[in-house]
C-alpha cells in the first residue's frame, strides 16, 4: 500500500446527495488536504435496481458547487480506474473465484424460494435471520456438476464458525464482534454483479486506500470486510466511522422530518460556505469557541481525533444563523452579483436597477438578511411602489389626521434640494413642531406610506435610497388610498 494518504468518497447513484453523504465527502476531503493526500470519487452502482439516471452527474455537480474537489474519479482519470464499479465486473469475478479456490468462499445454489421459506421459519421462531449454510460443505464433485449444468448460484464468504474479531477504529477505539453473529455474506450475485462487501474491499485495496472514513451505519459490516482482507492476504486500511446525523428529537435524520438533500438547501438559497461550515460541525469541533469557518480554515484545523462518537443533531436554526453570518462577511460586489442573479429569476426580471442603487439596498438590509432572497422579499418596496398596505399597521399607525400631516410633510420635502438623511430628519422635526405632535406620529405613517410595511431598515435610509421624487409620489398615493 502507498505511504501517501488516500481516501475515498464512494456514493451510490440513487438520487440526490444526502447531507450525511456530503459530510462524509467533506471529512475525507479535509483529511486528505491536511495530510497532503488524495481524495478519490468512486461510484458504487452495482445495485442496478436502485440506480437513478443522471444521479452521478448531479452528484459530481453538487460536490463541485460545495467546493469538495476530488483528485481521481469518473471524470478525472487516474492510475487506478475505472472509477465506476459497473465497469469493473471482471475484476470482482476474478477475486471471487480466487476466494473459492482458497477455500474462503463457496458456491451457493439455494433458490430464492428456499431462502424466503428459511427467513419465514426463522421469523416465526423469533430467531436471527441468517443463511443456514446449507451449501457450505457440498463436495467438490457435486459443485462442479451443478456448475457445468448451468445452475444459478451465488458465491458466499466462509465466516469462521467460532471466535471473535477485534479491530481498532480511529474514532471508537477497539471494537469486537463475535463471528457467530455474522452471516455467510453473498459476495457475487447470480447476475455476475458483486455485492457491496466484495466490491468495496477489492476496490479499496486496488485503489490503495489508506483510510476508510465512512458513516456509522457501516460499522457492523466492517468485520466482514476485515475478514476479506485477511482471506486475500492484504494489508488493512485504517477505519474511522462517523457518528449518525439526528433530528432534533434524536431520531435518525430522515426525509420524513425535513429536507435531507444538499440540493434542497442549495435551491433554498443557502450559501455553500454556510452549508460546509454547518456540516463540518456535525460531529467535529475545533476544541474552542470558534464557530465561523471557511474551507481553508477547516483544512488547517480538521483532525479525526476531534470527531465524536455520539450522534450529531441537525439543527436548521443553527444553519440559518451560519448563513446570516457568512452572508454578512461577503463583500458588496459578490452580494450584488448574487442579488442580480436572484432578480433575473424573479418578477422584477425586466426592471433595470443601477449597481449603486442595489448596493445601497444591500447596505441598508445587511443586518436583516439571512439569504439573498431577503434583499428582495423582505423589502419589495425598493423595487416597486407598494400596491397594498399591511392592514395591521394601518389599523395601528394610520390616524384620521395622518393624511393631512403627511401632506404637510410632502410639501416640506418638496422644498429640499438634493437632500441627505439629516435634511429629511430636520424637515420631519420641523413639521412635528408646527403640528405640536410627537415625531413618532409622523415617522410611523410615513414608513407605512413609502414601504407599505411597519418594519425594516432605518426610515431615513429608505428615503435616501428611494429619492425625494419617489418618496413624495408614494406619500400622495398613500393619502389617496388610505384616506
Amino acid at each position: 500500500m502507498s505511504s501517501q494518504v488516500r481516501v475515498r468518497f464512494a456514493p451510490s447513484p440513487t438520487g440526490y446527495l444526502h447531507v450525511g453523504g456530503l459530510r462524509t465527502a467533506l471529512y475525507n476531503y479535509l483529511f486528505a488536504q491536511r495530510s497532503g493526500g488524495k481524495l478519490i470519487l468512486r461510484i458504487e452502482d452495482t445495485d442496478r435496481a436502485r440506480r437513478v439516471e443522471g444521479a452521478m452527474e448531479n452528484l459530481i455537480s453538487t460536490l463541485g458547487w460545495a467546493g469538495v474537489h476530488y483528485d481521481e474519479g469518473p471524470d478525472r482519470p487516474g492510475p487506478f480506474g475505472p472509477y465506476i464499479q459497473s465497469q469493473r465486473l471482471d475484476i470482482y469475478y476474478h477475486h471471487a473465484k480466487e476466494l473459492v479456490e482458497k477455500g474462503k468462499a463457496y458456491h451457493c445454489f439455494c433458490s430464492p424460494e428456499r431462502l424466503e421459506e428459511l427467513r419465514a421459519r426463522q421469523t416465526a421462531a423469533k430467531e436471527r435471520a441468517a443463511y443456514d449454510r446449507h451449501c457450505r460443505d457440498l463436495n467438490k464433485d457435486e459443485v462442479e456438476s451443478r456448475l457445468r449444468s448451468g445452475e444459478r448460484n451465488v458465491i458466499r464468504m466462509k465466516v469462521p464458525l467460532s471466535g471473535e474479531l477485534t479491530f481498532n477504529d480511529l474514532i471508537r477505539g477497539d471494537v469486537s464482534i463475535a463471528y457467530d453473529v455474522l452471516d455467510d455474506q453473498v459476495l457475487l450475485k447470480s447476475d455476475g454483479f458483486p455485492t457491496y462487501h466484495l466490491a468495496v474491499v477489492v476496490d479499496d485495496h486496488l485503489m490503495e486506500i489508506s483510510h476508510v472514513i465512512r458513516g456509522e451505519e457501516w460499522l457492523p459490516s466492517t468485520p466482514k470486510h476485515i475478514l476479506l482482507y485477511q482471506f486475500f492476504g492484504w494489508e488493512l486500511p485504517k477505519f474511522a466511522h462517523l457518528p449518525l446525523l439526528l433530528n432534533p428529537d434524536k431520531s435518525k435524520l430522515s426525509k420524513r422530518q425535513g429536507d435531507v438533500a444538499v440540493e434542497d438547501y442549495r435551491a433554498k438559497g443557502y450559501l455553500k460556505e454556510a452549508i460546509i461550515n454547518f456540516i463540518a460541525f456535525l460531529g467535529w469541533n475545533p476544541g474552542d469557541e470558534r464557530e465561523i469557518f471557511m474551507m481553508d480554515e477547516l483544512i488547517k484545523e480538521f483532525t479525526l481525533e476531534r470527531v465524536g462518537k455520539s450522534g450529531a443533531v441537525f439543527n436548521v436554526e443553527k444553519l440559518d444563523w451560519l448563513n446570516f453570518q457568512h452572508l454578512r462577511k461577503k463583500p458588496d460586489g459578490e452580494v450584488l452579483g448574487m442579488l442580480r442573479e436572484y432578480l433575473a429569476g424573479s418578477s422584477f426580471a425586466g426592471t433595470k436597477f443601477a449597481d449603486q442603487y442595489l448596493i445601497s439596498v444591500i447596505t441598508a438590509m445587511r443586518e436583516r438578511a439571512s439569504f439573498i432572497k431577503d434583499f428582495v422579499e423582505k423589502c419589495p418596496y425598493f423595487y416597486q411602489a407598494p400596491d397594498h398596505y399591511d392592514p395591521d399597521v394601518v389599523k395601528k399607525r394610520w390616524k384620521p389626521e395622518s393624511h393631512q400631516q403627511l401632506q404637510l410633510l410632502a410639501d416640506k420635502f418638496t422644498g429640499l434640494t438634493s437632500p441627505v438623511k439629516e435634511d429629511y430628519e430636520a424637515a420631519l422635526h420641523l413639521v412635528a413642531e408646527e403640528l405640536n405632535v410627537k415625531q413618532s406620529d409622523l415617522i410611523h405613517p410615513l414608513r407605512l406610506a413609502v414601504s407599505g410595511m411597519g418594519a425594516g431598515p432605518g426610515l431615513y435610509d429608505i428615503l435616501i435610497i428611494l429619492g425625494k421624487d419617489e418618496v413624495i409620489r408614494r406619500i400622495h398615493a398613500a393619502i389617496q388610498k388610505l384616506r
